[in-house]
């Protein structure tokens, strides 16, 4: 699962807490990448290729808390049409966080089907073995995911299912964590935006400890905004976060860079 289990302190983003829809993976970055390429210099050829640092207070997702200290993301992705893939590397300043995840997805107008494979050698410490798939010991964990983003009404839809990997229940069988998250953006002025979104659990998962069906873990209110220094543009955004189930909350901030 982003089974985040080993290190939650309660599950980005890619990319994580600033990304209303998709993991903190896929949205400040790709936006960004996105309007780099949409405001160059005509007749340039752009790259497909981006590379970003994400460095956050805390890492949340989901509303789950991953690591105990403040966060980095480093991000290299790749987009062609409607085609995107990434290789992100997430690093806690106290070592109380690794992770390094993979992921590839497609949107077409207002569809978003995706995979993204979560990776935690901090679970296993010096231990880790990186290649080991076997469904009773790896800590792979894969998250097959799919998002409605209607293109004339600012409100999204994500289902999310665990479907192979470190998501095992009790008996050792997968569990099949299931999410789902609806979410609104009210985007205002230039560069600010302010979303709520509202997430459950949908069945026995890591999202509640695998003792309980559908339950709330996540409202997220988030703010963010970009300040502009001549022409160099800092993204950034504050979160609250919520989990009624574990009756926990957060708040945090954080910077995107673009190099």
């Amino acid at each position: 699962m982003k089974n985040r289990l080993f290190a939650v302190s309660a599950v980005s983003a890619v990319l994580p807490l600033c990304a209303p829809a998709l993991s903190a993976q896929e949205s400040e970055i790709e936006e960004e990448r996105r309007e780099m390429t949409e405001t160059s210099v005509s007749g340039l050829s752009i790259s497909p290729l981006s590379l970003s640092v994400e460095l956050s207070s805390r890492y949340i997702y989901r509303g789950l808390q991953y690591g105990d200290a403040p966060v980095g993301f480093a991000t290299l992705g790749y987009g062609y049409k409607g085609f995107n893939a990434y290789i992100l590397g997430a690093y806690a300043v106290n070592n109380s966080h690794q992770e390094v995840d993979l992921g590839v997805s497609y949107t077409y107008r207002w569809l978003t089907v995706g995979a993204s494979d979560y990776y935690f050698p901090s679970a296993a410490g010096e231990n880790d073995k990186y290649f080991d798939f076997d469904r009773h010991t790896t800590l792979h964990s894969v998250d097959a995911y799919v998002t409605v983003a209607p293109e004339k009404v600012p409100v999204w839809l994500t289902l999310s299912c665990y479907v192979f990997g470190n998501d095992r229940k009790a008996d050792g069988k997968n569990a099949y964590s299931s999410y789902a998250e609806l979410g609104y953006t009210y985007s205002f002025r230039q560069n600010n935006a302010i979303s709520l979104a509202v997430g459950s659990a949908l069945n026995r998962s890591f999202y509640n400890n695998y003792e309980r069906g559908f339950s709330v873990v996540n409202i997220a209110l988030k703010y963010a905004t970009a300040f502009r220094f001549g022409s160099f543009r800092l993204p950034v955004c504050a979160s609250y976060v919520l989990n009624p189930e574990k009756e926990k909350s957060y708040f945090t901030f954080s910077l995107f860079f673009n190099l």
